[in-house]
């Protein structure tokens, strides 16, 4: 299992724009194979950076997923309303392998 963490660079005075893109992928992304965590917005500290946080079986897995997410409408809706409103600076993607506790 790989934990796949999107850093998002986001235009701080836009943060309600970049709430509503984390509901629409909170939909999307379930629906096409993934094991969402969550969407988190800055609190303290960074006004800039969000998180996006979720589970792929693997990388050939991550390949299917993202040409299910391409093909879903609200994906689409998604993709698209971050093009025109342009809240996201830069994104970044990492893939984790979670490190099991000792003993596990």
């Amino acid at each position: 299992m790989l934990t796949c963490i999107i850093r998002y660079h986001i235009d701080p005075a836009k943060k309600a724009q970049f709430a509503e893109y984390a509901r629409n992928w909170a939909e999307a992304i379930p629906r096409c194979g993934a094991s969402l965590t969550g969407y988190y917005l800055p609190h303290e500290g960074s006004a800039t950076l969000a998180y996006g946080i979720y589970d792929i079986e693997s990388l050939a897995a991550y390949e299917a997923y993202k040409a299910r997410l391409a093909a879903d409408p609200l994906g689409r809706q998604a993709y698209e309303f971050a093009q025109r409103e342009r809240f996201i600076t830069r994104e970044d993607r990492t893939f984790l392998t979670r490190v099991p506790p000792a003993g596990a």
